[in-house]
């Protein structure tokens, strides 16, 4: 289980740099930075995808097929759209924080599932979360600057509705893929990020000829010529890190603890992003910013140690299997 709880983790290091992105990218829409980022994410999975066609062919099944196409296109393509149009409306620190609080969707999504650790014992770690993230969310609005008029706050409440979206949509990826994985232990986390990468693939190449049909819909503002190159080098990094070295790792951390302990580990997506934000903007974090970190931090630690027995642990699996793991 503590494997997993470091995989976790990594994944979310990763997958905070999905939330700055968008901020370096302002002057592209989010439905292109959607298709492109998962079209990248499908050329790096055909690649990786390469030496293991045939193992994977023989595994695949009609029901996977089903399943890999709704979670690539929830939790990939429109968990991106919803989270870039949340970062270019209110900014990384809102929209990093209501997608924060996964945590708590997510474990209480799978609390009735085998090997979940009851909510009375998690009601204390659950609380300290819910305050962090409830701390930072009056810090950031009550430090950004009021809107102008009907229109800024048209703009907030877009925005906040995209961040809404964006939680939606990887509570149920986080839900659905973690029970798909452990009712079907036959890929391991690596192949899975594969599979998912390639139908990724085709879901961006679809939005980008969208997109091309309807050139209006696809930057916020006209990009200069030399800012495509900084466009394609940041969506090639999130494909290879964020898409497919962050899932592949997500998915060895799902195989490994409860679902009820993978909604927290969450967590750390949100404390990775508010980190590298503070970094891009050359600031220290505030006073309520500093606590709600420690809060999240203690909330999680927490509920590690809650599942850290054999009421929480999942049922045992040949660790062979996942020998092919990032």
């Amino acid at each position: 289980m503590w494997r997993g709880v470091m995989y976790g983790v990594m994944a979310g290091a990763i997958w905070g740099t999905v939330f700055l992105v968008p901020r370096l990218l302002p002057d592209f829409a989010p439905l292109l930075l959607g298709a492109a980022r998962c079209m990248m994410y499908g050329l790096v999975s055909l690649i990786a995808a390469a030496p293991m066609a045939r193992r994977l062919a023989r595994k695949l099944t009609t029901p996977d097929l089903w399943v890999i196409g709704k979670l690539a296109l929830v939790g990939n393509l429109v968990y991106y759209v919803f989270l870039t149009g949340g970062v270019h409306r209110v900014g990384i620190g809102p929209t990093s924080l209501i997608v924060g609080v996964l945590p708590v969707t997510v474990t209480l999504a799978g609390r009735r599932d085998a090997g979940a650790v009851p909510l009375d014992r998690l009601r204390w770690p659950l609380l300290l979360v819910a305050a962090g993230i409830a701390c930072i969310n009056v810090d950031v609005f009550a430090a950004a600057p009021s809107p102008s008029g009907m229109n800024g706050i048209w703009e907030k409440l877009v925005g906040v509705l995209c961040a809404t979206g964006a939680l939606a949509s990887w509570t149920w990826f986080a839900v659905a893929n973690t029970r798909y994985l452990r009712r079907n232990p036959h890929f391991d986390g690596n192949e899975w990020s594969v599979l998912l990468g390639l139908a990724t693939g085709l879901f961006g190449a679809i939005l980008w000829g969208v997109c091309s049909l309807a050139p209006a819909a696809a930057h916020a503002a006209p990009p200069m010529q030399k800012r495509w190159h900084t466009f394609w080098l940041l969506n090639l990094g999130l494909a290879v890190g964020a898409s497919w070295l962050g899932m592949g790792l997500w998915n060895a951390a799902s195989k490994r603890v409860p679902l009820t302990l993978s909604g927290q580990l969450i967590v750390f997506e949100t404390l990775f992003a508010l980190l590298y934000g503070f970094i891009y903007d050359v600031r220290l974090p505030r006073p309520l910013e500093a606590a709600a970190i420690t809060l999240l931090l203690a909330g999680v630690i927490w509920s590690v140690r809650r599942h850290d027995g054999s009421a929480g642990r999942p049922a045992p699996i040949d660790s062979a299997q996942f020998s092919a793991n990032p």
